[in-house]
This record gives structure tokens, C-alpha cells and sequence, in this order.
């Protein structure tokens, strides 16, 4: 058995019954990270030392665990949520004791790194083996991961292509097994396109759903979410994730469910409205669309109520391009000029873009982004879910960071018009791996539920997932 390639849930098994160890696990996706890596270019920070102690003491606890069968009885003191479970953190994220440098060379990494973020402190709570941080963009800026600092990162599936960003390292190290979950954020399709890209599952939860601390400079289109390879492992982490946390003065209440309560029990009856268009989109890759449709089918094979039908918005693109550079002129304002030198080009036209704007049209922009949510919500009175595909193409070639020309709308934004309308509305939103294209790329297409409808969007993927399991590339360096 290969214990990169398994499943967080099943590593879970795994080490209840002993066949398999905390230790064991780390340690080989450790050596995968040191094979793989350089040519993938998906963490560029690893924690051997800390990752394998963090792994002795979960295997400490499981021995205990299951030398005490009275303890076995009793899930309060059985081992933690995650007890051994080795994940990634996107190098957005705070995680204490290892700089977060945000894919930046404005940020010095030789300072006191004291704090988690609420994700990275529940983690630790809930007994995961922290491996190290992912790749990311400069701030997160673009659907591509490539910067100054850390160069660019490759897709497993083919070396040429990128995987999508800006969470396009958390994606990479999951599709290559360099780790069974990768945490990554989600500002206008973040988590769900590299998860279309590299052919695993990303969710971007309702809005507050999952805490964050400090907020994202791009404001409340800005998203926490899991990347894996398993749907089961996205409800379980999930649990994990969403555990409330003072910090985030826009979180939502505490959940106390449990997402993986109802996750097999299926489509029967639910209300899909099928839109492969959205009832705007213009340029799709046939190929894509043609699995969206099969996506559809299969809902419906299963009980499904499928409509066609679109939900009768208007193309959201110069709404989520221009909050999004303002967030980008917020944070140009913040730097230095040394600073500003050493960015990004990509990241420099973005806030060039943000520095134009007036607040009279920063707050028209608000507004027509408040009449969009509205629109989706009254629409989610009829459906219970919509199916879109997840992009409009597949993976493109890799480019080196500031490569692309003037960073407008549409190079940032226009071929993946399935996504940032639901960070405008905040509602939640999963890529699966439906299928491969004629390259031998992944094809994602995309779930969209009703606000605080995540385990709703979680029960109809583990329904695809059961007929179609997520695939691994077959990755040799």
C-alpha cells in the first residue's frame, strides 16, 4: 500500500487499527515532497523536523488509544479529529513559527512569527501534522501561481500547464499525494480553479462559514477552503475548519454538525438547475461543456430533479475585477516604493487599475454586487443546487509572473466566468474532477448551493464521487 497516495479518512483507519502509523505516513510523504517538489515547485516551505515530531506524538496518543479498550468505548477520549493527519497551508495563511511571506519579497521573513490563524490554530487543536506552506501568486492576485519570489509553480498532470491559482501550490501538493489535504483561500475562484486544473475536490464554503484572521485586504469576497482528493476528506476537515473563532468579526455562528452526517445520502429529489452557461458565458471549451452535461445525467441517473435553467444574473466580471483591484490599490498604497519595486508586474497593474478608481464607483459597485446576491438568493428559492462547469478551459502553458501584458479584466478573469460570481454572493461552491479532456486534462465542473447550504454541496458531490472516484495523475519527475 501506498500511504501517500491515501485518503485522510482512511489514514484515520489506518492508524485505529495499527496497520499503519502517523510516523509511517509523514515520513512518506515527506520523501515524496523531497522527489517530487522540485520539479512541481508546490511548497516553498517544509517542516521535516517539526512535521515528524508533531507525527511521534499523534503515534503516541494512538498507542495509547488502542491499548485502552475502555478508551475506545468512549469518543471523548478517543484520539483527535485530524490525530496524525498531515496537511499544507497556503502561504497566505499565519501559522506560528513559520514566516508567511505571501508570495512576496516585500514581506522580511526574519521577524517573530507568534500567531496561528484560526484555521492553522484548529489544526493544531485537532492533532494534524502541519507538513509546510504552498505556493501562492503575490497576495493571492491572480488565477495563475507564479511570482518573483517563489517562481512558478507546475501542474502534476502536465508540467507545462499551470495548475490555476491562487491556490495553485495547496492543489499541486494534493494531486501529486505530497500531502492528503492542502488549505487554500478563495477570492474569486481560488480554490476552485487550481482544484479544476490539478483534478481534486475544493470547496469554498458560505461566507464566515469558516473564520479568518487578519480579514483578507480583498475584503468579504475572500474565502478559507479545503483542497482533496476525497469528498469524505472535505466534510471531515471541514468539521475541523469551521469551529468558531473570535478573531473574525464576520464569521458566521457556531455550526456544531457534523458535515459528514447525511454525505451518502444522496441526490434523490433534489432540485438542480443545470446552467453550463449561465445564461451569459460566450466562450466555452466544448469539451468541458459536454461534461457538464454528463454531470448533469448522472444527477440525475440518481434521483435528481434536473432543470435547465439559468439564474438570470448578469455578467458579474467588471463588478468582481474592480472590488478586487481596489483590494489591490489598498495594499499598493501600504508599501514602500523600495517595495513597489520588487512586486509583481501582474500585481502592479491590478492596483494600477485599483488607483484609478473613485469611491463613488468602488460604491456602485457594491451596490450592483448587493442586487447580484438578492437575484442568486431569490433564484435558490426554486433549485436547491446549480450545476456550471468549474472553468471555461482547461489548465493553460505555465508563464514566468508580470509575462502576461497589462493584467486587465479579462486576462485575470474572463475565461473563468463560473467562479466569481459566487464569491460576490458569498454562497458555497465546489469544484469535482469530472473527467479528462483529449490532453489528458482535468475537466472540473462546478456545485453551487444555497447560503449555509455547504453540506447540501457536500452530499451531491460524494453523489458523483460514487460513480466517478477522483483520479491521480500518474506524476514522475
Amino acid at each position: 500500500m501506498n500511504l501517500a497516495d491515501q485518503a485522510a479518512h482512511v489514514l484515520l483507519g489506518l492508524y485505529a487499527s495499527g496497520k499503519a502509523s502517523p510516523v509511517e505516513v509523514t515520513r512518506e510523504i515527506l520523501q515524496r515532497i523531497e522527489r517530487l517538489n522540485p520539479a512541481l515547485n508546490a511548497y516553498c516551505l517544509v517542516d521535516e523536523d517539526g512535521a515528524m515530531q508533531a507525527a511521534r506524538e499523534s503515534e503516541s496518543r494512538w498507542m495509547a488509544w488502542r491499548a485502552d479498550q475502555q478508551a475506545q468505548s468512549l469518543a471523548e477520549k478517543a484520539p483527535r479529529a485530524l490525530e496524525g493527519v498531515p496537511l499544507s497551508i497556503k502561504d497566505l495563511i499565519l501559522t506560528r513559527g513559520w514566516p508567511t511571506l505571501r508570495g512576496s519579497r516585500t514581506i522580511d521573513p526574519q521577524q517573530d512569527w507568534l500567531v496561528d490563524a484560526p484555521v492553522t490554530a484548529r489544526f493544531r487543536e485537532a492533532g494534524a501534522v502541519l507538513l509546510g506552506k504552498t505556493t501562492t501568486p503575490e497576495f493571492g492576485c491572480k488565477g495563475e501561481t507564479n511570482s518573483p519570489l517563489t517562481g512558478i509553480t507546475r501542474n502534476p498532470w502536465n508540467l507545462q500547464k499551470t495548475p490555476g491559482g491562487s491556490s495553485g501550490g495547496a492543489a499541486a501538493a494534493v494531486a501529486a499525494g505530497m500531502g492528503p489535504i492542502g488549505v487554500g483561500t478563495d477570492g474569486a475562484g481560488s480554490v476552485r480553479i487550481p482544484a479544476a486544473f490539478c483534478g481534486n475536490v475544493g470547496l469554498k464554503p458560505s461566507f464566515g462559514r469558516v473564520p479568518a484572521y487578519p480579514l483578507s485586504p480583498f475584503g468579504s469576497v475572500a474565502h478559507v477552503g479545503p483542497h482533496s482528493m476525497s469528498v469524505v476528506d472535505c466534510a471531515l476537515v471541514m468539521n475541523v475548519m469551521k469551529q468558531a473563532d473570535a478573531r473574525d468579526w464576520t464569521a458566521l455562528p457556531p455550526d456544531p454538525s457534523d458535515y459528514r452526517v447525511g454525505l451518502h445520502d444522496g441526490v434523490r429529489g433534489l432540485r438542480v438547475a443545470y446552467s453550463p452557461r449561465l445564461g451569459y458565458v460566450r466562450q466555452l471549451d466544448p469539451a468541458i461543456e459536454a461534461a457538464t452535461r454528463e454531470a448533469a445525467l448522472a444527477l440525475q441517473s440518481m434521483g435528481a430533479v434536473i432543470e435547465s435553467i439559468d439564474p438570470g444574473i448578469d455578467d458579474s466580471l467588471e463588478i468582481s475585477f474592480g472590488l478586487w483591484v481596489a483590494g489591490a490599490a489598498s495594499l499598493w498604497r501600504s508599501l514602500s516604493e523600495v517595495q513597489r519595486e520588487q512586486t509583481d508586474p501582474d500585481f502592479r497593474s491590478e492596483a494600477a487599475f485599483g488607483m484609478a478608481m473613485g469611491i463613488e464607483q468602488i460604491h456602485e459597485l457594491n451596490q450592483r454586487r448587493g442586487l447580484l446576491g438578492s437575484r442568486l438568493r431569490q433564484f435558490m428559492e426554486r433549485v436547491d443546487l446549480i450545476l456550471t462547469p468549474a472553468t471555461a478551459i482547461c489548465a493553460f502553458d505555465c508563464r514566468p509572473a508580470g509575462s502576461a501584458g497589462d493584467y486587465d479584466a479579462q486576462t485575470m478573469l474572463g475565461w473563468t466566468p463560473f467562479s466569481f460570481p459566487f464569491n460576490l454572493s458569498q454562497q458555497p461552491a465546489l469544484s469535482f474532477p469530472w473527467s479528462l479532456n483529449e490532453e489528458g486534462l482535468p475537466i472540473g465542473v462546478q456545485l453551487v448551493g444555497p447560503m449555509f447550504g455547504d453540506a447540501m454541496v457536500l452530499r451531491a458531490a460524494r453523489a458523483l464521487e460514487s460513480i466517478k472516484p477522483v483520479q491521480r495523475p500518474h506524476f514522475k519527475p
